[in-house]
């Protein structure tokens, strides 16, 4: 599995998958989620709705992942996770492992051969981008080598892209990831 750290616009890239950093409601809201919402257009807030109401009354738990199509996105569908917020007392690192596992797992099963994240829980949810960044790649290198990325689709996934806002949240990536 190829990994690869680029700065731009995850809304932009012609991926099979791209992650969304949501929050339990899945309603939109701020970064990287609001920014995913009006990209995709309002037919996202609708399939959100619809799994609030069917599926997920109660909206989507930390550390959990749930599809839904792209829309008006270049990428086929939106996977949604809810990282954890050090704000609210959630400094669990195996939640935000989980995520990232979580998302990876839901990407194989739609049979996605390629997944862009953004730097879930960085930013506004109080985790250092160096630490996400250290989560983030253990996560992918540890689903890669399991027997549950193997067993979970006959179409592995062959790229994952961390695709960063900012010119510092990059240069940390970037940083870790050359290690």
């Amino acid at each position: 599995m190829r990994i690869d750290v680029l700065q731009g616009d995850l809304t932009k890239r012609s991926v099979d998958a791209i992650v969304n950093a949501a929050n339990s409601s899945l309603l939109g809201g701020g970064g990287v989620d609001g920014a995913i919402h009006r990209a995709a257009g309002g037919e996202l807030l609708e399939a959100c709705r619809e799994l609030r109401r069917t599926q997920l009354k109660d909206g989507l738990r930390v550390g959990s992942a749930v599809a839904t199509p792209a829309f008006r996105l270049p990428a086929r569908w939106v996977i949604h996770t809810v990282g954890p917020n050090r704000h609210a007392g959630q400094t669990d690192p195996a939640l935000l492992t989980s995520c990232f596992h979580q998302s990876l797992m839901v990407a194989a099963g739609l049979g996605a051969r390629s997944v862009a994240f953004p730097a879930i829980s960085a930013g506004i949810y109080g985790w250092d981008a160096r630490q996400v960044a250290e989560v983030a790649f253990d996560a992918v290198r540890s689903f890669s080598s399991s027997s549950s990325a193997r067993a979970s689709t006959d179409s592995p996934l062959e790229l994952v892209e961390f695709v960063l806002f900012s010119d510092d949240t990059t240069a940390v990536f970037r940083d870790v990831f050359r290690g």
